[in-house]
């Protein structure tokens, strides 16, 4: 089996690549594919799809534990268990395109990030990965890494992602070792299933002493999932990390 080349790369560096119908290898990168999503893939794949984020959890993810860190992992459900294809794929390309997960915006890049103890600053690291079967390389268009992210839309998605970065980092901080039970629930609640967090939001009062912006509750609880996403990660680091 060859292995993939992963050859670091700065923002203003150019690289060329293109993927479209006419390249021969089209699709192959939707297969034998592991794909995980964060809150915001699952908060725009639910919308496009118009689903609730527990219908769209139950149908197209599945979930398992981080084993270091006791934190839920979303991941796609194969569309076919043999060849591991993403349950959006079609002979024509993404049905999802338009709201395709983050990693899919970022390909053939990877995109790594880093968060300063002493500063809190986050910076970014890149580098070009290029798989056996991918033919995109052999195309002509050429664009710089800071292009690419402008074109795929990734910029929006990595800022949010972002935040999410650092509750993790935060958690790794406050709570090493393996969240229990009740606070993994929390988390996922939270964070990945937005329909149940602002249901429970009205029933059970779950900011009550809390600070937020009025504004941004109203908001979210009349169908912004955005300003409910912003709330999630703010009630999570003040209710699981931020106590400690």
């Amino acid at each position: 089996m060859v292995e993939p080349e992963i050859t670091p790369i700065s923002r203003n560096d150019s690289f060329c690549f293109a993927c479209n119908p006419g390249v021969p290898c089209f699709n192959e990168c939707c297969r034998d594919l592991t794909q995980l999503l964060t809150p915001y893939d699952v908060l725009r794949l639910k919308t496009f799809l118009e689903m609730t984020s527990g219908q769209f959890l139950a149908t197209y993810t599945s979930q398992h534990v981080g084993p270091e860190s006791g934190l839920p992992i979303i991941s796609l459900k194969p569309g076919n268990q043999q060849e591991l294809t993403c349950p959006f794929v079609t002979p024509e390309g993404c049905r999802v395109y338009e709201c395709r997960p983050s990693s899919c915006r970022t390909y053939p890049l990877m995109r790594g990030v880093a968060r300063s103890r002493a500063t809190g600053e986050m910076t970014e690291q890149f580098a070009v990965l290029k798989e056996p079967h991918c033919r995109g390389f052999e195309q002509t268009h050429r664009q710089t890494v800071q292009q690419w992210m402008d074109e795929q839309g990734a910029v929006d998605c990595n800022a949010i992602n972002d935040k999410m970065m650092q509750i993790i980092s935060l958690k790794n901080t406050q709570m090493p070792g393996t969240l229990d039970i009740k606070s993994r629930h929390l988390f996922f609640t939270a964070l990945y299933d937005l329909d149940s967090f602002r249901s429970q939001i009205i029933s059970n009062d779950l900011l009550a002493g809390l600070k937020f912006d009025h504004a941004l509750i109203n908001a979210a609880l009349e169908k912004d999932d955005l300003a409910l996403l912003e709330i999630g990660m703010v009630w999570i680091r003040r209710v699981l990390f931020e106590k400690k």
